[in-house]
């Protein structure tokens, strides 16, 4: 791969499967969002503190394609890299890989995620430009 990523390492869990054994389909939504919380805590601190002030970041479109079955105890990467960046959106693209014991990895699942970023009281939050401190974090990541 190219592209440059933050990556976000997982291990399946059983509560994470179905009856059948397998991977949950809506447990890859929550680990695009894991891996975007991780992101802001290892590379943009200084936007979890503008979140606590008035900075929303409201999900507006998430999807994810699915090439292979995991199930618990699979090791997984996530990887996270942007998309586009926009004045007040931004776009992440994920790859989900299992990881074998001998180094090898297999794509397993591609998803993305498209974020606008809003700011505001909740009865009149309104878009706003995407902070400086989350568009310098993420410029390392772009494919």
């Amino acid at each position: 791969m190219s592209a440059k990523y933050f990556e976000y390492l997982h291990t399946v869990g059983f509560e994470e499967t179905n009856l059948v054994g397998n991977v949950y389909y809506v447990n890859y939504l929550r680990w695009q969002g894991r891996c975007r919380e991780m992101f802001l805590k290892d590379r943009a601190p200084d936007v979890l503190a503008d979140l606590r002030d008035d900075l929303k970041l409201f999900t507006l479109k998430v999807d994810c394609e699915f090439f292979a079955e995991i199930t618990a105890f699979d090791d997984l990467a996530i990887r996270m890299r942007l998309l586009e960046l926009g004045q007040t959106q931004v776009h992440f693209g994920f790859d989900y890989l299992r990881l074998d014991s001998g180094g090898g990895e297999t794509l397993v699942a591609r998803g993305s995620q498209r974020v606008a970023c809003m700011r505001g009281p909740n009865t009149r939050t309104v878009p706003a430009r995407v902070p400086d401190a989350l568009a310098r974090a993420l410029a390392p990541y772009s494919a």
